[in-house]
C-alpha cells in the first residue's frame, strides 16, 4: 500500500504550503480565503483564469506558477467544482480525490487545500473539510509491493514518492478533525480491502488470508479461526467440497465487534466469499483472463475492511463478520460434476458445475451464522457471477433480498456513498429452475438468469432472518477507475456498508 499523506487541519489563516489548491465554483466563484490570497498576489489568480477562459467547471483546473508576493508559494491550482450549492456529500469526496490527483501530477511533497466554497449548499464547513480529506485518503493508493525497479539513481535518497503532507485549511479545524476520524477509519478499511484483492494468490492463500485477519485484533476485533478439522467437525460439506481439490487447506475466519451498550443485543451479520483463486475446478474456466480470479475473494475483503472500519471508529453496534477462505482447483481429489454433498444445514446439494462454487461456501456460513449467532439480519457479499455483469455492467452491484426494508436501507446507503447497487428479482420461477431429481437442490439453474438463480440457491438456506445478497463481481475488481479509486482492487462495499450501519443502527433507528 502507498504511504499515506499526513492530513493536518489548520485555520483558514494558517501559513500556506508551496502548492496551494483552491476550489473555484462556476464562473470562478471563490471563497473568502482564496479571494484574499488573490488580492495579496495582485489579482494574478483571477487574471490567469480569465486569460485561460477558465469557468470553474467541475474537475477542470488552471495553474498559476510563481504567483507574486506569496512568499514560499510556488504554484496555485484552481480546481473547478461546478455549482457548489448543488453538490451532495459524495461529490465533495470525489472533489477530494480530484485534489489528490491534481497535486500528485505536480510531484509535490506538501500542499495546502483551501476547504472553503462560495456556496456550500448547507454543508457544514467542518463536514466539507472532512469529506475532502476523505477523498484525498481514498485516492492516495498504489499497489507497488512487488515492484523492485524504480527510476531513482543509486545516489538518490530512498524517500517516499508523492504527496507526504496535506494541510486542510478550514473554518474550524477542531470540528473538522473530529468529523474526519470516522472517515479516516473507513478509508483505512477500504484500503485494506484493496490490498487483499490486489495480492497475488500465491502470496495470499486461505491460511495467509486468515493470518492477515488476525491483525485486526489490534483494533479490538475478536477473531476466531476455524481450520480444516474444525470445519469437518461442523459438517460444512458444501464449503469443503470447494476446497478439496487444492493442497491448501480451507479456513473460516469469524470476526466479532461488540460495540453496543447492551452486550446481549443481537448482532448484524456480514458474510464474505473468500475464494482466493478460482480456476473453476473440474469445470475449468478458459485461460484468457483467469489471472483475474485472484480477486474472487472481493466479498471477504469487503467484510474484513468493514470490520476494521467499525472497530477503528468504535461503532456502537454488535457485528459479526464471517468469511470462508478456500481455493478452487482441479485435481485428483477435486469435486466432480454430478457429485452430491451434504451442507452444514443437513440439506443435500447436487453439484452440476464446480465453477458455481462461491454459493456453496456462502450457504454453509449462512446456516452456521443463523444457528450460532441468531443475527438481526444477514448481508452476504460475493463476486458470484459473470451474469451480473451481463445485466449491470461494472457500474452497479446486484442486490437481492427477502426483505423490502433491508433492501430500501441498502439502496439509501448506496445513493449517499456512490457505491451503486440495483435491486434484482427473486421469484419462485428461479427456485423451480434449481430443482434436482437426485438431491434437495442443484447448484446451477441452466443458461438463463444466472445471477438470479445463484441468489435463489442462497435463499434456499436462509430461514426467517432478513437477508440480502450483493453480487459485486463487476465492482470489486477491475472496476472502472474514478476520482477516488485508481486501483484494480476497488475495496468496494466498505463505504456502502459502513454508511448502512451508521445510519440505520447507530442513530436510533431500529
Amino acid at each position: 500500500m502507498t504511504s499515506r499523506p499526513e492530513i493536518v487541519f489548520q485555520p483558514l489563516s494558517a501559513d500556506l504550503e508551496p502548492t496551494v489548491v483552491a476550489l473555484a465554483g462556476t464562473d470562478v466563484a471563490l471563497g473568502s480565503r482564496a479571494r484574499e490570497i488573490d488580492q495579496r498576489a495582485g489579482g494574478a489568480i483571477l487574471k490567469a483564469a480569465e486569460a485561460a477562459q477558465y469557468k470553474g467547471r467541475k474537475k477542470s483546473t488552471v495553474e498559476v506558477l510563481a504567483p507574486p508576493r506569496l512568499g514560499s508559494v510556488n504554484r496555485i491550482i484552481l480546481l473547478g467544482t461546478g455549482k457548489t450549492g448543488e453538490l451532495k456529500e459524495n461529490d465533495w469526496v470525489l472533489l477530494g480525490g480530484s485534489t489528490a490527483a491534481a497535486v500528485g501530477a505536480r510531484k509535490t511533497k506538501s500542499a495546502s487545500l483551501i476547504a472553503e466554497a462560495s456556496d456550500t449548499g448547507g454543508m457544514k464547513p467542518e463536514m466539507l473539510a472532512a469529506l475532502l480529506a476523505f477523498g484525498v485518503a481514498l485516492r492516495q493508493y498504489e499497489f507497488k509491493k512487488y515492484l523492485t525497479k524504480t527510476n531513482k539513481s543509486e545516489d538518490e535518497p530512498n524517500e517516499p514518492d508523492g504527496l507526504q503532507k496535506l494541510v486542510v485549511h478550514c473554518a474550524d479545524p477542531d470540528k473538522a478533525r473530529a468529523a474526519y476520524q470516522h472517515y479516516e477509519a473507513v478509508a483505512n478499511g477500504t484500503l485494506t480491502a484493496r490490498d487483499l484483492v490486489n495480492e497475488p494468490a500465491n502470496e495470499l492463500g486461505p491460511v495467509e488470508f486468515a493470518d492477515r485477519v488476525k491483525e485486526l485484533e489490534k483494533a479490538g476485533v475478536e477473531v476466531e479461526i476455524l481450520d480444516q478439522d474444525d470445519l469437518a467437525k461442523l459438517k460444512m460439506g458444501a464449503l469443503l467440497a470447494v476446497a478439496q481439490g487444492s493442497v491448501r487447506p480451507a479456513r473460516v475466519a469469524i470476526l466479532q465487534w461488540h460495540g453496543a451498550k447492551s452486550k446481549r443485543a443481537k448482532p448484524l451479520a456480514f458474510i464474505g466469499k473468500g475464494v482466493v483463486f478460482d480456476t473453476g475446478g473440474i469445470s475449468i474456466k478458459p485461460a484468457a483472463g483467469m489471472e483475474d480470479m485472484k480477486g474472487d475473494m472481493g466479498g471477504a475483503a469487503a467484510v474484513v475492511g468493514l470490520m476494521q472500519a467499525l472497530a477503528e471508529r468504535k461503532a456502537t453496534v454488535n457485528v459479526v463478520g464471517i468469511i470462508g477462505l478456500v481455493e478452487n482447483m482441479p485435481s485428483g481429489t477435486a469435486t466432480r460434476p454430478g457429485d452430491i454433498v451434504r451442507a452444514h444445514s443437513g440439506q443435500t446439494v447436487e453439484i452440476l458445475n464446480t465453477d458455481a462454487e462461491g454459493r456453496l461456501v456462502l450457504v454453509d456460513l449462512i446456516s452456521y451464522v443463523q444457528e450460532r449467532f441468531k443475527p438481526r439480519l444477514i448481508i452476504d457479499l460475493a463476486t458470484l457471477t459473470g451474469a451480473i455483469m451481463v445485466s449491470l455492467g461494472k457500474e452497479y452491484a446486484g442486490l437481492f433480498s427477502n426483505d423490502d426494508k433491508l433492501a430500501h436501507d441498502l439502496l439509501e446507503a448506496s445513493a449517499e456513498t456512490g457505491e451503486k447497487i440495483w435491486r434484482m428479482p427473486l421469484d419462485k420461477a428461479y427456485d423451480k429452475m434449481l430443482e434436482s431429481k437426485n438431491a434437495d437442490i442443484k447448484n446451477i439453474g441452466g443458461r438463463w438468469a444466472g445471477a438470479c438463480t445463484a441468489a435463489a440457491f442462497i435463499k434456499f438456506f436462509v430461514k426467517d432472518t432478513p437477508w440480502a445478497h450483493i453480487d459485486l463481481a463487476g465492482t470489486a475488481m477491475d472496476a472502472p477507475k474514478s476520482e477516488i479509486n485508481p486501483s484494480w482492487g476497488s475495496g468496494w462495499g466498505v463505504r456502502l456498508l459502513d454508511r448502512f450501519v451508521a445510519d440505520k443502527y447507530e442513530k436510533g433507528e431500529k
